[in-house]
């Protein structure tokens, strides 16, 4: 899909320059980091539209990158760029939530391929959502905060902001705890308890409600044997709707 705007991060020289050479020469958009720190901060840029990702980077780990673009940027493909022998990073990564990989040393015409792909794909996608609705409140997901009137406004954590959006973007679908805690933390369930999902459930159930006293509409239903969903009172805000929207 000529156009897409692409980042790629990967800290070989000769590699990063064949690869946005290639996708240059096909009509993509190319934004390029050698590093993991400057990645991450092209990564999580508005309008990026795929993420061409090496795994071994110096200052800044490849899977934490993932980690991180997860957290704010749930549905933006990645593909994984990984050197052959890697596979248990490799496999990590795809539970991660990346959308594929490609294995070094490849060739200009497989990875256009597996890139062509992996974006015709996402255009299914849910479109980002950038905040939500609830009741008379607005919910800005980049300022992480409840607006309830000009005057009143909660603070949400990072953690917070990132399961609340999660959930609005599952468009009403049931969110397992173990999904949660792989796609935005990027740990498994034996890794940590549940438990940790439900303490953040609960303080972002108190945060939604109007602090005015007024009646607000529950946010996050509990789904039994299933985990949470977003309730249908809570709507997806897209693009700069989330800013410009008013209390």
């Amino acid at each position: 899909m000529p156009g897409s705007r692409i980042v790629v991060i990967e800290d070989e020289p000769a590699i990063r320059r064949g690869v946005v050479d290639a996708l240059q020469a096909t009509g993509y958009q190319v934004t390029e980091a050698a590093d993991g720190v400057r990645g991450l901060e092209e990564a999580v840029r508005q309008g990026v539209d795929l993420i061409l990702l090496d795994l071994l980077l110096p200052k800044c780990d490849g899977l934490e990158i993932l980690a991180e673009v997860r957290k704010v940027r749930p549905t933006l493909p990645v593909i994984i760029l990984t050197a052959m022998g890697t596979e248990d990073n490799r496999v990590r990564g795809l539970k991660m939530g990346a959308d594929d990989y490609v294995v070094k040393p490849f060739s200009a015409r497989e990875l256009l391929a597996r890139v062509e792909a992996v974006l015709r794909r996402s255009v299914d996608r849910p479109p980002e959502v950038r905040g939500a609705r609830l009741g008379h409140a607005c919910i800005d997901f980049e300022r992480r905060e409840v607006r309830w009137s000009e005057k009143s406004r909660t603070e949400l954590s990072e953690t917070e902001a990132a399961i609340l959006s999660f959930l609005v973007a599952a468009n009403q679908r049931a969110v397992s705890r173990e999904e949660l805690l792989t796609r935005l933390w990027g740990i498994g369930p034996r890794e940590v308890e549940t438990r940790t999902v439900d303490m953040h459930i609960v303080r972002l159930r108190t945060k939604l409600r109007d602090p005015s006293g007024k009646h607000t509409p529950e946010a996050i239903l509990t789904v039994r044997a299933h985990g949470y969903m977003a309730a249908p009172e809570l709507t997806a805000l897209t693009g700069d709707a989330a800013r410009d929207s008013q209390p």
